[in-house]
């Protein structure tokens, strides 16, 4: 019996497609556009991906408070 917590190649083409829609969905919204003016001079050299990691970290490490 296979190990349940091996993804397949297409589990992992489907975990990248889901990630690539909801980081453009973040990145099209206006809290990330405003999160994304404050860390303007940080987040110009950082890729999309770093920057909406980033900055779910940073909504979720606020959210525990």
């Amino acid at each position: 019996m296979a190990n349940s917590t091996i993804s397949s190649g297409q589990d992992l083409e489907r975990d990248q497609e889901v990630w690539d829609n909801l980081k453009q969905a973040i990145a099209d919204c206006s809290g990330f556009k405003q999160w994304q003016s404050r860390q303007k001079a940080q987040s110009e050299s950082s890729p999309l991906d770093q920057q909406v990691r980033c900055y779910l970290r940073e909504t979720l490490e606020t959210l525990a408070y």
